[in-house]
C-alpha cells in the first residue's frame, strides 16, 4: 500500500543513537528481524512519507549512511538521551516540519506522517505525539523546526525528559488506536523473538486453512 503523504515539505528523523542496553549493548538498528535490520525496516516505512530522511546515530555511521543523511549528537548534548538526537535532527532539518520515530518500530503506519501533521497544518499546535491504547509514544512525533531554540534552552537547563519538554510546548495527542501493533517497541531479544514467532504463525496460517 502506498504511504499517505503529508501536505507540506517534511523531513523524517530515524532515531538510532541509543545504547541498546536491553539488547545487551548491541546497536539496535542493526539487530535483524527475520533477516532484515530493524533500521532498514523502519527507514523503509518512513522514507515514502517524507521528502528527506535523517538518521540520528552515534556508531556504525557508514552503515547508517546507506539509509540516509547521518547526524550525530553534538558534544554538549552527549548523554542527553533521545533529545540529543532530536536536537541534531532539527539542526540539520531543511524543511519547516519534521517527524520522528525510533529505529525499533518496524510496523509503523503508512499514514503516520499524514495523521501527525494534520493538526499542525491546521495551526492547532507546533508538536503532536502518537498515542495508542491510552499510552503516549513520545518519540513518535511531528514538530516544527522553529522549536529548536526551545529544545536547546531546555537541555541547557538540565532537562532530559521528552514528555516534559513536549508538554511545555503544548504537545497535542494524535490517537492511533486502529494500529496497536505498530507501536510495539522491540526493546529486548524476547520482544524480537515474539514478533518473529507471530510473523511465522501468520505465514503458516493460510496453508493450514487450505
Amino acid at each position: 500500500m502506498p504511504a499517505c503523504r503529508h501536505a507540506s515539505p517534511l523531513t523524517a528523523l530515524l532515531l538510532a543513537g541509543g545504547q541498546g542496553t536491553r539488547m545487551g549493548g548491541a546497536d539496535k538498528g542493526w539487530v535483524a528481524l527475520d533477516g532484515v535490520a530493524l533500521a532498514e525496516r523502519t527507514a523503509a516505512r518512513l522514507r515514502p512519507q517524507a521528502d528527506a530522511l535523517l538518521i540520528s546515530a552515534n556508531r556504525n555511521l557508514q552503515r547508517y549512511a546507506a539509509l540516509g543523511q547521518v547526524v550525530t549528537d553534538a558534544p554538549e548534548y552527549e548523554r542527553c538521551g533521545p533529545l540529543a538526537g532530536l536536537e541534531a535532527g532539527l539542526a540539520a532539518c531543511a524543511t519547516e516540519w519534521m517527524i520522528t520515530a525510533p529505529c525499533d518500530l518496524p510496523l509503523l503506519p503508512d499514514d503516520l506522517a499524514a495523521r501527525l501533521m494534520a493538526p499542525l497544518l491546521r495551526g492547532e499546535a507546533r508538536i503532536s505525539v502518537a498515542h495508542c491504547a491510552g499510552q503516549p509514544h513520545p518519540v513518535c512525533m511531528a514538530l516544527s523546526r522553529a522549536l529548536l531554540p526551545s529544545l536547546r534552552d531546555y537541555l541547557a537547563n538540565g532537562g532530559r525528559r521528552v514528555r516534559e519538554w513536549q508538554a511545555a510546548n503544548g504537545a497535542l495527542a494524535v490517537v492511533f488506536d486502529d494500529a496497536p501493533r505498530a507501536f510495539s517497541n522491540l526493546n529486548s531479544p524476547e520482544d524480537l523473538a515474539r514478533l518473529e514467532r507471530e510473523w511465522k504463525d501468520q505465514a503458516r496460517a493460510p496453508a493450514s486453512r487450505a
